[in-house]
């Protein structure tokens, strides 16, 4: 491959830190391009007088490409306000760099792609081509209307009013040559990336006699592009249309003015401008840019959103002939955006903007990811109560060991609507969508329609399946009803799932990179039917990664304290590390997902920073890993419990597989209430456990909250807890006091 030269101007504001985090892509892709970095923007202005140097228009000069930052624009009062003193008296003129750049490269295209990057609803990928040289950015625009020009305008009623002195004018210019440029621009777009049709965005109905002369250059262009479809439709109409169904359009192309305001409306309906990016074509040159401007407001703070760099430097790594590269560009972004995982706060998220760009950069160097699923359980019966929800349980529990944690999961009634919003959002987002329940014979059953709906496709008739409805009936002898039929109805291009214990069938599909399972809901029909999906395998998920779990369970310590301590022994560790809470009165469970090789020091260094609170490095209470302590030294325990009274010893009994010993452990459990007292439930308790055997006598001391008759639990699994450190000798380092 050729080397490639790209000016790199970086601009103002948050343009240097974009930059500076999106462009380390270009190495970790490997592609052969060199990157020289220009001065360009208001600093510029501010000490040279000029917010485009000479040097830098002699860089654009021997550039393949140009990528551009951002810049900041001021009125002429103000750019004139911060010039150097020495250049004040020269009184030079300011002229924005993009306006610059434009003119002096003759860039007549804008080119804004928009594309559904965040996943969920009705996928649509499109563009809007505006025109940059003429139309109502002409620069045909005066204060007062010219002398010239003032026959033409003086019979409107408003103008007779004012006079020409009160009345000012724009031309909207379109000429052939403008217009069969950007037409004929608008066209190759369509047909080189695939986009269906051509959309002339316009005003015909009140611009009657410009639009009409719009409408025959578009006609005459194309005619040499007869494979594909063109429309004229009023701008306001586009606007709506773009907003409702983006998925409607292909290439948009408008004047200056009707441009600009569709290409701004393309980010927001992709989430917001810092998924924007932005090509400049012409005949002399281009130029690359993310469309979010200089936001110097944030400049420094590291909150911008790269991937609109990202993306831009995928629009210019394709226009220098690096489409693959580009594709995976666009992917990564793609990825990291639906998943969430490592986002800007414009995007729900708290990552930096390095630590976002990062996440882009490991997704195109493609570092595993962990995948994601939803669980949708569907029936007014779980709403009400009336049955429990065990198939979300359930379900979890299976996506979990496959690899597939759960990230979200939704119970919704017998609605349509409601369940087809519920599956959209999760298209695109998550790997795997399970919905379960609503596939019977009856009215309310709307499942199978609401996917459809959600995944924008028909439903057809599969017989297949009402051949499988029309033998299991007649075997068990029951009557077969015209509604029965609802049960052979899939979404089209759907796998069937065969359904050996009823009649309701299921289905699975892929859409938007997620597979999308529809499953009945009685648990002993569609817990076999997604046990045979995930046996099968997932082809469009990677190799699931060899995980270790490192289980601790804890007691003496809130959630919050815990996370942080393991929070940063996480990140300081360096391994890719997943870290997992749950507070269950009164303990708190900590487990981390590792490689297998980082399992054995993340232990030590687990047990290092939660010494005093490590209870069991297994899924059992205190009390039962007492009882096993004690069956297996032959043990009788000998409890002065003035705590608890028999619940200790009653809770212990239960566990223990023998009743008698050959020797004695003698134990002493006392509590002593502070700032407030035991019935009321106030304040705190100062807990005591003292162990004694032949050798050893040590006491053990712990304070918690007294927060409500659940306390006698804590008191219970404390004194359990005691006694078992006594007997492994795991001393606590600073509450245990030897005799």
């Amino acid at each position: 491959m050729n080397l490639k030269t790209v000016a790199v101007l970086p601009g103002d504001g948050i343009g240097p830190e974009v930059l500076d985090a999106a462009l380390p892509v270009i190495e970790a892709l490997g592609l052969p391009v060199d990157l020289e970095f220009g001065d360009i923007g208001w600093e510029c202005w501010r000490t040279e007088g000029t917010p485009v140097p000479d040097r830098t228009w002699d860089l654009i000069g021997r550039s393949d490409a140009v990528l551009l930052g951002a810049t900041t624009t001021k009125p002429r009062r103000e750019a004139l306000a911060e010039l150097a003193p020495e250049l004040r008296g020269q009184a030079p003129q300011y002229v924005s760099p993009i306006i610059q750049l434009r003119q002096r490269l003759d860039l007549f295209a804008n080119l804004r792609p928009v594309e559904n990057y965040l996943g969920g609803g009705t996928p649509y990928r499109f563009c809007v081509v505006r025109e940059n040289t003429e139309g109502l950015y002409a620069g045909l625009d005066w204060d007062h209307v010219p002398d010239g020009m003032w026959p033409l305008v003086a019979d409107h009623p408003n103008a007779c009013r004012s006079g020409r002195p009160g009345s000012t004018a724009s031309i909207r210019l379109q000429t052939a040559h403008g217009l069969d440029r950007i037409l004929r621009f608008a066209f190759d777009t369509a047909r080189d990336h695939g986009y269906g049709r051509v959309t002339l965005a316009d005003k015909p109905n009140v611009l009657r006699q410009s639009s009409a002369y719009v409408l025959g250059r578009l006609e005459a262009i194309a005619a040499d592009y007869p494979e594909i479809p063109f429309e004229v439709l009023n701008v306001d109409a586009v606007a709506l249309w773009m907003a409702r169904r983006p998925e409607q359009f292909g290439v948009i192309v408008a004047e200056n003015m009707f441009g600009d305001i569709l290409s701004d409306l393309g980010g927001g309906v992709m989430g917001g401008l810092g998924l924007a990016p932005s090509a400049n074509i012409g005949e002399h040159g281009n130029y690359f840019e993310p469309v979010h401007g200089s936001a110097p407001s944030m400049a420094g703070r590291g909150r911008a959103n790269p991937a609109a760099a990202f993306l831009t430097i995928g629009l210019m790594l394709e226009h220098l002939g690096f489409a693959d590269e580009a594709g995976s560009i666009q992917d990564a972004v793609r990825h990291v955006t639906r998943r969430r995982d490592r986002v800007t706060y414009d995007l729900g998220g708290t990552a930096t903007t390095g630590e976002a760009a990062q996440a882009v950069i490991d997704a195109c160097r493609e570092v595993p990811h962990t995948p994601t699923a939803a669980v949708i359980t569907i029936g007014d019966e779980l709403l009400r109560g009336d049955l429990e929800d065990s198939n979300a349980g359930n379900a979890s529990r299976m996506l979990g060991e496959r690899g597939i944690p759960v990230r979200v999961r939704h119970t919704i009634g017998d609605d349509e609507a409601t369940i087809a919003d519920a599956v959209r959002a999760c298209i695109g987002r998550d790997d795997v969508v399970v919905v379960m329940g609503g596939l019977g014979p009856t009215s309310d059953d709307v499942t199978r329609s609401a996917v459809a709906r959600a995944l924008g496709r028909p439903l057809e008739h599969w017989e297949e399946a009402w051949q499988g409805v029309v033998e299991r009936l007649t075997r068990f002898g029951v009557a077969i009803h015209d509604d029965n039929r609802r049960q052979a109805l899939f979404a089209e291009g759907a796998d069937l799932l065969p359904n050996p214990h009823g009649t309701a069938w299921g289905c699975r599909t892929e859409a938007q990179g997620s597979t999308v399972i529809m499953l009945p809901g009685p648990p002993r029909e569609c817990l076999p039917m997604l046990e045979m999906v995930l046996r099968d395998g997932l082809p469009h998920l990677p190799k699931r990664p060899e995980v270790t779990t490192v289980f601790r369970r804890t007691l003496g310590i809130i959630e919050a304290d815990a996370a942080a301590l393991v929070d940063q022994l996480v990140a300081d560790s360096g391994a890719p590390v997943r870290p997992a809470y749950r507070w269950h009165y009164p303990y708190v469970d900590i487990r981390l997902g590792c490689p297998p090789e980082a399992a054995d020091e993340l232990a030590k260094r687990l047990d290092t920073a939660l010494a005093d609170h490590i209870v069991t490095g297994r899924d059992r209470t205190a009390v039962q890993e007492l009882a096993t302590l004690l069956d297996q030294h032959g043990l009788v325990l000998d409890l002065d419990d003035r705590l608890t009274g028999d619940v200790f010893a009653t809770e212990l009994a239960r566990e223990r597989d023998i009743t008698d010993g050959t020797a004695t452990l003698h134990a002493t459990v006392s509590g002593t209430w502070q700032t407030g007292d035991r019935t009321t439930y106030t304040g705190t308790v100062a807990l005591t456990c003292t162990v004694r055997d032949k050798t050893d006598e040590r006491t053990y001391r712990l304070t918690v909250p007294n927060r409500g008759p659940e306390v006698t639990t804590c008191f219970t699994q404390f004194a359990a807890w005691s006694v078992a450190r006594h007997l492994t000798g795991r001393h606590h380092t600073r509450t245990e006091e030897p005799a």
